[in-house]
């Protein structure tokens, strides 16, 4: 006689719904309390390690005590990214809605790699697809998949852009170029791209770093040239990249000139727009996107601007015929011949979670309207930040970019990142120092969606505020100096 199904793994419904309960009060217990609480914990690694000594695994413990064990380490053991005052990275407060969808996934536990066994979750995931590259301008046609990151759907775009190049790269790699082939970003790009290009067996060497205009966007006298260079001296031009918002400044390349570029030679032009994407759901700021109509594909990160949970990026491609000439295989195991893109023919991946229903659900619960709200409200805090800044004679050095912020302030002697690590070490918010066109400045970012401008005055605040301590302790002389 079979023993019954573990009660712990598969609890029955009363238990099911005491835990869940458990969990989502310790969750709203953090909710509430995270703008009381600091951005960046004082966090004790050895208290950590003490405590995680106690899980051997010889002997179960209850979920009752684990849970809320869990949560607290989280909420005290690393930076608070859906904190009102993390102004850092591209890392949101995810909207609710997908975190509805993350919690319907992992109950009905889908595996989308083919259409026969989740027609529903793709089919859903495939229409998200189609409006956001209708919303982007893309043709009639154009098609992609949800990605676990945007470094894959950029990985997707490289091996797309190979493919076409040469379709001997396909069953030969990196042995099907008699010439070197030759990928041009800017140096203001995303150094995933080095990654990308040893991934896909062509070597780092292979990315050209273009120099930028001053402003942080890619120069297009400098890409052509590099380009002319490249075909006079053998080389294969194979795919140009340019960004629609950096990760250092949020700057928009040359969108228009450099797809005229890929043209001219026969390659591949692609746009990450990871971060900037989102901008295609405001009117008043798609003007900036100019351009991205013309790509060959297109990667946007959901997980980014979107408020998705992480981590949900998107390939979309006006080329779907790529997908499966790059990524087809026949397995006798699994479903083919249906006609339709299957995802484990037509991706990186094969395995594969319902990543689509995020966004879906987002877009679903706000429309395109609310995301130009989230969006267009974003920007206006960077706005007010803006002006209260250089009405203090701080330098903002990033002109028009998309929601990024990178400032310098007046008369300081010493380099800017002691004020930031001073800002992020009280606890009250989280920025960072980066380097920008060769200059070292602050760069602040806002994503989160419940951010109010209460907590940019307090960030202004405390800009300037530990910007005049540092004026005043470390540059004594020069003050006497200029005073006299």
């Amino acid at each position: 006689m079979l023993d019954s199904p573990d009660s712990v793994l598969f609890p029955a419904s009363a238990d099911r719904a005491a835990l869940a309960a458990i969990l989502a009060a310790e969750l709203n217990v953090v909710r509430e309390t995270m703008r009381q609480g600091r951005v960046a914990p004082e966090f004790d690694q050895k208290r950590l390690a003490a405590e995680l000594a106690r899980f051997s695994f010889a002997a179960p413990m209850s979920l009752h005590e684990v849970l809320p064990w869990v949560v607290r380490q989280l909420r005290e053991g690393g930076v608070q990214v859906t904190h009102p005052r993390y102004f850092g990275l591209f890392n949101p407060a995810p909207g609710f809605p997908s975190e509805l969808a993350e919690q319907i996934v992992a109950a009905l536990n889908p595996q989308l790699a083919a259409l026969a066994t989740s027609s529903a979750a793709i089919a859903i995931e495939a229409h998200v697809i189609d409006q956001v590259a209708r919303r982007a301008g893309l043709p009639a046609g154009s098609t992609g998949h949800f990605t676990n990151s945007g470094s894959e759907a950029n990985f997707t775009a490289m091996i797309c852009a190979l493919t076409k190049a040469n379709p001997a790269y396909r069953e030969n790699g990196a042995r099907a170029f008699r010439t070197p082939p030759a990928i041009y970003i800017s140096r203001e790009a995303h150094l995933a791209w080095l990654k990308i290009a040893h991934q896909a067996g062509i070597g780092r060497l292979a990315v050209r770093m273009i120099e930028t205009d001053g402003q942080g966007r890619m120069n297009v006298a400098v890409l052509g040239a590099a380009v002319r260079a490249d075909v006079k001296n053998g080389a294969v031009p194979v795919m140009i990249v340019a960004t629609a918002g950096t990760t250092v400044a949020g700057m928009v390349d040359p969108l228009q000139e450099c797809a005229e570029i890929a043209r001219a030679v026969g390659a591949w032009f692609h746009v990450d727009a990871a971060w900037g994407g989102a901008a295609i759901a405001c009117n008043q700021l798609r003007a900036a996107l100019a351009g991205l109509e013309q790509a060959d594909s297109v990667t946007i990160d959901a997980h980014k601007w979107f408020a998705t949970t992480m981590s949900c990026g998107m390939f979309i491609t006006k080329a779907p015929w790529l997908l499966t000439e790059s990524f087809g295989v026949k397995a006798g195991f699994m479903p083919h011949g249906s006609g339709q893109l299957e995802p484990y023919t037509s991706s990186v991946m094969w395995s594969r979670r319902f990543l689509g229903l995020r966004m879906f659900l987002n877009l679903a619960a706000i429309g395109w309207a609310g995301y130009a709200r989230h969006v267009d409200r974003t920007v206006r805090l960077i706005s007010i930040l803006r002006e209260r800044l250089t009405a203090e004679g701080w330098t903002v050095v990033n002109p028009q970019a998309l929601g990024v912020l990178c400032v310098v302030p007046p008369g300081i002697c010493q380099p800017v990142h002691t004020i930031v690590e001073e800002i992020v070490a009280s606890g009250q918010a989280w920025i960072c120092a980066a380097l920008f066109e060769g200059r070292e400045v602050i760069r602040i970012c806002i994503t989160n969606g419940l951010t109010e401008r209460r907590d940019v005055e307090t960030l202004a605040t405390l800009l300037l505020g530990f910007a005049r301590v540092s004026d005043q302790q470390h540059c004594p002389r020069s003050r006497r100096d200029s005073s006299a």
